[in-house]
């Protein structure tokens, strides 16, 4: 039995953003060495650029065809997109990785670290805070065992506490 599937709000605007970027990027990937020969410099961004331009004009192409989900009476269609494609959780967790890259180079890798993996659990609910706490301090010790000691990698150490670590 095959059951057909209903458009989403927004759907047929992302499939024309996706080809406009295709063709972006493929105009980008043509303008590093033209199309002098198959193993030219841009030979190989051309043909991805191209793939993801065929895959998004069959995308859009479904798309079209597909009749509507029928929306809420009353209800606008951007709000419908926002309602569906945006729920609270992921526009929290979007929150908490901004706040993170913006605090990783001056709180440090360690503390910034401790502090999202701990409201990322929370946010993806999980509301054992005991164990929340627990679970982020042996995967953050393991990271840095493992990057920092057996890697070499160097980790930021944060402006904040310089003064109180040397």
């Amino acid at each position: 039995m095959h059951t057909s599937r209903r458009r989403l709000p927004g759907e047929l605007a992302f499939s024309f953003v996706l080809i406009a970027f295709s063709l972006f990027m493929l105009w980008q990937a043509y303008s590093i060495s033209k199309f002098e020969s198959f193993t030219s410099a841009g030979a190989f961004p051309m043909f991805a650029a191209t793939v993801m331009l065929i895959a998004g004009l069959i995308a859009a192409a479904e798309t079209i065809r597909m009749a509507p989900l029928p929306g809420v009476e009353g209800e606008a269609i951007w709000r419908q997109f926002v309602r569906q494609i945006t729920p609270g959780v992921l526009v929290q967790f979007v929150i908490a990785i901004a706040s993170y890259m913006f605090i990783l180079e001056r709180a440090g890798f360690v503390l910034s670290s401790y502090v999202f993996l701990v409201v990322s659990m929370w946010l993806l609910g999980s509301r054992k805070l005991f164990l929340n706490l627990w679970v982020s301090a042996l995967s953050l010790a393991m990271v840095y065992l493992i990057f920092q000691t057996i890697f070499s990698v160097v980790l930021p150490s944060g402006t904040w506490l310089a003064g109180v670590f040397k």
